[in-house]
């Protein structure tokens, strides 16, 4: 049984008025005060004392941010109280008919039931619940209501009247109204204390996630040394360099420096490095911020951080601001402001006024990066705003070795730097200076993981195979017979690869499974091309079927092993006919593939039949080629995948032990980078010390 001792509601109500008068007198009402005193002491009729000037200065600042937390902190107290009383414990039927009925049916005033819930009053407090119970369905508990009463001899004058009502007293929504008020009523305060010209300024907290918005101005200490393999983008720069460190040479010619530079390439390139080299080697603030970071939850905070960004960039100029992945910000506008589009449209006009309109910033040079400059908005790339597009693309050869030397000066190793800079160039093509800078990271972390005292030429190529091929799974246990399809398959790819004269040497083979899916890793010598001929890109589809035909001819059946390969080979016979114009039947044409064409196919269905036709001729002559040259070296192939069964990892010495020298002679940079022990030719020296004096004049 529960205590007769119960709590008075009124106590619950005069805490509650309580602690809302001292809200009130505390917080709400010196504001208010502060507020006359500012409007008093700003009128003309007003005395100019010191003292009152001195009180305008105070109340004239911007409310604490501190101060809605606090508001919220207090109020959802305040809430909490007055809602203390309200929420009842829950009873069942049983305390009703039971307790209330026996005891005190005549004390009960009424029953006021809201949704699934039955308020009893009492006839002492009328105006607050004694108790809360629980209904369930409600014609039933009406039933149930009309029945304990009448079993208890209650005559049907006497019942006890039961309200149904549909309305909550829940205060639930009476939070978010409060909070919402004290807004209005700060922002509006603080309106009429600063003068804004938009209500939106006076938002303290809104507007303090612009101000609060930190973009550097630091000067970096990164000069061109430290770029290594981007020698045509670091000419393209020098005259911003020159103009930021000797403006007068240019403007006493009457010339003028571009407004900006877009620095466009594939990601890990090196943009943003470039950006701080130039800054370091002028002297002068740099001034760096994401695309994304423009965006926030709060409209308008976009447009207030470009215009902050550029107020510090011209207060400190000369200056250079770099924006990375600005097509997060600059892509092209959209014809609808729908959802966020509106907010992205603000700031992309807010950064084209910056950049070139009434209010533009003097020596204030912007650099951005993308990858992407297909996306940017016209209005951005015009003459004015991002004078020049400077290409920052994949290292070649000769620029992989310069960046693997400035990746290589920290690593502990009694190798010679260069000489393995010049090896690790040949066998990480395509690779990027992130790319590079992590092989060097990679190898170094082996050579610990191994105890190493120094980083070996083992642990360079470790790491080389481990950013190419993922990390390697020795706890992947493959039966007999599918350890030797791999390397039956492995060992067809690098036959063929050996005996075409267009296709891709073999550096290293294994049937070790590494990354997520493959189950053996073959590494080519790969070189930079940039033009294929039809030859050539018949040899490399020969080379993606040689695993497939070197199974059929041994196995007598194909696995699911080449479906990469068959990828590689499918999109190579579709783009000879429909990109390269290298098709006799199909023409000199050139139809954009599936993934860059947005709308339906610009040919007919009778091209698109005719299209798959040749492209599977191709495919098939391509087939033909590979099964002929695996017939012929069959028991080459057998050879080399025995050795693979009894070593798992063949490199290219082995190569050339089994199969002998490659049969075509060709003298190629690759071939002299590759062996890096030899000493370099007259030729190259000759090279060497040109590139050093003009290195040596261009410092000068």
């Amino acid at each position: 049984t529960k205590s007769d001792k119960k709590n008075d509601p009124s106590d619950y109500l005069d805490k509650s008025q309580k602690q809302a008068k001292d809200f009130w007198d505390q917080v709400v009402k010196p504001f208010d005060q502060q507020n006359k005193n500012a409007s008093s002491s700003s009128s003309p009729s007003s005395s100019s004392s010191s003292s009152s000037s001195s009180s305008s200065s105070s109340s004239g600042k911007p409310l604490p941010f501190w101060m809605i937390p606090a508001l919220f902190a207090v109020v959802t107290g305040a809430v909490y109280v007055i809602s203390e009383f309200t929420t009842l414990e829950m009873h069942s039927f049983q305390y009703l008919s039971n307790e209330l009925f026996e005891t005190q049916h005549e004390k009960i005033d009424r029953i006021v039931v809201e949704g699934n819930r039955a308020h009893v009053y009492m006839k002492e407090h009328p105006r607050y619940p004694e108790c809360t119970i629980h209904t369930g369905d409600r014609e039933t508990f009406e039933k149930k209501l009309i029945h304990a009463q009448r079993d208890l001899g209650i005559p049907p004058s006497k019942l006890v009247p039961v309200i149904w009502s549909d309305e909550s007293s829940s205060p639930g929504i009476l939070l978010p109204m409060i909070l919402l008020g004290i807004w209005v009523f700060i922002a509006m305060a603080d309106f009429k204390q600063k003068g804004n010209s938009s209500l939106f300024e006076s938002m303290g907290p809104i507007n303090s996630l612009a101000k609060r918005a930190k973009f550097g101005g630091k000067r970096p200490k990164i000069a061109f040394a430290d770029v290594a393999g981007l020698e045509e983008a670091k000419e393209e720069c020098m005259e911003f360099v020159s103009f930021l460190k000797d403006p007068k040479k240019y403007s006493r010619l009457g010339a003028r420096i571009p407004k900006g530079a877009l620095l466009v390439g594939p990601p890990g390139t090196g943009k943003t490095l470039l950006a701080k080299a130039i800054a370091g080697e002028s002297r002068v603030p740099f001034y760096s911020i994401a695309g994304s970071e423009f965006m926030e939850l709060f409209v308008g905070v976009g447009p207030a951080r470009v215009r902050k960004l550029f107020k510090e960039a011209q207060e400190s100029a000369p200056s250079i601001i770099f924006i990375d992945e600005i097509d997060s910000v600059g892509g092209k506008r959209s014809q609808s402001n729908i959802g966020g589009n509106e907010e992205k449209d603000n700031t992309l006009n807010q950064l084209l006024v910056e950049m070139d309109g009434f209010g533009t910033h003097e020596e204030v040079i912007v650099f951005a990066g993308t990858n992407r400059v297909d996306m940017l908005d016209p209005a951005l790339l015009r003459a004015g705003r991002f004078d020049r597009q400077i290409t920052v693309g994949l290292p070649d050869i000769k620029g992989r070795r310069a960046i693997f030397n400035v990746h290589l000066r920290p690593l502990t190793t009694t190798l010679d730097k260069d000489t393995v800079a010049k090896k690790m160039a040949t066998l990480t093509p395509g690779m990027s200076g992130a790319d590079i800078a992590n092989v060097c990271n990679e190898a170094a972390l082996i050579a610990a993981r191994n105890k190493k005292e120094e980083v070996d030429m083992q642990s360079f190529e470790q790491a080389v195979e481990r950013v190419l091929g993922g990390l390697e799974k020795r706890s992947t246990v493959l039966s007999k017979e599918e350890r030797k399809k791999v390397a039956y398959h492995e060992a067809g790819h690098a036959v063929v690869g050996w005996f075409l004269e267009h296709a891709d040497p073999l550096l290293k083979v294994s049937i070790v499974p590494r990354g997520s899916s493959a189950l053996g890793y073959a590494q080519l010598q790969t070189s930079d091309r940039f033009l294929m001929t039809k030859e050539q890109l018949m040899d490399q589809m020969c080379l993606a079927l040689g695993g497939r035909v070197a199974e059929l001819m041994h196995f007598g059946e194909v696995s699911s092993g080449a479906q990469d390969d068959l990828e590689k080979v499918t999109q190579s016979a579709y783009s000879q006919v429909m990109m390269y114009g290298l098709n006799e039947k199909i023409g000199p044409l050139s139809y954009p593939s599936s993934e860059e064409s947005q709308v339906e196919k610009i040919y007919s269905q009778a091209t698109s039949h005719m299209i798959d036709m040749e492209a599977r001729k191709i495919i098939a002559s391509a087939f033909e080629k590979t099964t002929n040259l695996l017939e012929e070296k069959k028991d080459l192939v057998m050879k080399v995948g025995e050795e693979l069964l009894e070593k798992e990892v063949l490199s290219r010495d082995d190569m050339i032990l089994l199969a002998g020298p490659r049969p075509f002679k060709q003298t190629t940079t690759y071939d002299e980078f590759l062996d890096a022990s030899i000493a370099p030719t007259k030729e190259g020296e000759t090279e060497e010390k040109e590139e050093k004096e003009k290195k040596r004049k261009r410092r000068k």
